[in-house]
């Protein structure tokens, strides 16, 4: 019946587009793949997927076990190399999840040092997951999340790393430059300029703008943080960010800190991971060294 091999076949002709591009991948030929899957949907009862010309589409009964391949393959495929690693006494690679944008700059304080104290230990970091962060932890597919906003489940463990001021960040010569706090109708007028992130993850959003019933003038997206921070000092726009970040970057770009609302936005980093990988000890040992760094 259904086994590895099926799964594995899906998950390539999904990520190939086609049945000659997977085949090519996996070494097989497109005919042998073809009868794998025929003898598999006689077996089901069910066709997998339907031609469309040369398109392949999926059918529902595909897209479950595309979802399937999607999950099962990552921990399958950690799983083995855990045991190579085991097998070769190495530790392998330390795969990190980024939830947060801006902490890229904080998160190469900590590689160089890490990477010194564990020779036998490689990093990966990773932006994009399959179910988000923390199905990307159940999946496998990483081993840290970093993030300030942790979801809580059940199998999974968050250590608090530094706490920090969500700040709007304006040009030095912008009209709310000199204030000592914005009001959420202050930015009604504004270009907001921000990472790729759904809004109702944006702190600026959810915890400043939208509980008063307000919204800026356009909302602009931008993936880089120098880019992002460019804009914001040509007047283009503003943006909310960490305050440690703008303090690094104020001595070289015209950009300012100011306050959203009176009391601020406080905001804290976590390092999530499985609970049953919190004592291994390259897993602590980079968790302390990212206490350290902040």
């Amino acid at each position: 019946m259904l086994d590895r091999t099926h799964l594995t076949i899906i998950r390539e002709v999904d990520r190939q587009g086609s049945l000659t591009a997977a085949a090519g991948v996996l070494f097989l030929t497109q005919p042998a793949l073809s009868h794998a899957i025929k003898k598999l949907e006689d077996q089901l009862g069910t066709p997998v997927w339907t031609k469309e010309g040369r398109n392949l589409r999926f059918t529902q009964a595909g897209q479950y076990l595309l979802g399937l391949a999607n999950r099962l393959l990552p921990q399958l495929e950690h799983a083995e190399m855990r045991m190579r690693q085991f097998a070769e006494g190495t530790r392998g690679t330390l795969r990190i999840g980024m939830e947060c944008h801006p902490c890229y700059q904080w998160l190469i304080k900590i590689v160089s040092p890490y990477l010194n104290a564990w020779p036998d230990v490689d990093v990966d970091v990773r932006q994009k997951f399959q179910f988000g962060g923390v199905g990307a932890l159940f999946g496998h597919e990483i081993d840290l999340l970093v993030t300030p906003d942790p979801l809580y489940r059940q199998g999974l463990h968050y250590e608090p790393v530094f706490g920090y001021e969500q700040v709007l960040v304006v040009a030095s010569q912008h009209r709310l430059a000199r204030k000592t706090f914005v009001k959420p109708e202050d930015l009604n007028n504004e270009t907001l300029i921000s990472y790729p992130v759904e809004i109702e993850r944006l702190d600026i959003y959810s915890q400043f703008l939208l509980p008063a019933g307000c919204s800026p003038k356009r909302h602009q997206v931008i993936e880089t943080t120098d880019i992002m921070l460019q804009m914001v000092a040509a007047g283009r726009g503003v943006a909310a960010l960490p305050r440690w970040l703008v303090d690094e970057y104020a001595d070289r770009v015209a950009i300012r800190a100011v306050r959203m609302g009176r009391q601020g936005i406080a905001k804290q980093i976590f390092l999530g991971t499985r609970e049953a990988d919190i004592g291994i000890d390259y897993v602590k040992s980079f968790i302390g060294m990212a206490r350290e760094t902040a």
